[in-house]
């Protein structure tokens, strides 16, 4: 076992208020057509231990949904890296809160296999990817 005391990096969490009943969100982050329009072409199925593929720019990722828990939480396992995407929604009167939130970095050094680049460059490159998905194309798409 190596001792490697380097921390893994923090979860990646994005947060925006919809205008859109918690139903309307839900069913954006729950179906395969819901996820393509704000995110990636997909073949999704709202099953636990549902394994399906997410269309990125490196290829087709694996995905294994692994919680759900309508209409306020969604988690599945994404590519081959150990990341966990949760999809959390709360109720807020006629609006809804949308967290995404992007886990299971490694440290800061430890390479991601597809992209061949230390996590710490992707990380900072997809939180940035976060930050107009789920602030600008998401809330745009679901208010549409």
């Amino acid at each position: 076992m190596t001792n490697n005391n380097q921390e893994n990096l923090p979860d990646i969490k994005q947060t925006v208020l919809v205008n859109a009943p918690i139903q309307k969100v839900w069913n954006y982050v729950s179906t395969a057509e819901g996820i393509e329009a704000w995110f990636m072409p997909n073949d999704f199925q709202l099953e636990e231990g549902y394994e399906f593929h997410v269309q990125s720019p490196f290829g087709p990722s694996p995905c294994k949904v692994i919680e759900i828990d309508e209409p306020n939480r969604l988690s599945f396992e994404w590519d081959t890296d150990g990341w966990v995407v949760t999809f959390m929604l709360k109720e807020m009167g006629e609006q809804t809160e949308f967290m995404l939130i992007h886990g299971g970095w490694k440290n800061a050094d430890a390479i991601v296999q597809k992209a061949q680049q230390p996590s710490s460059v992707i990380r900072a490159t997809m939180e940035q990817g976060w930050v107009g998905i789920v602030q600008h194309k998401f809330k745009q798409v679901v208010e549409g």
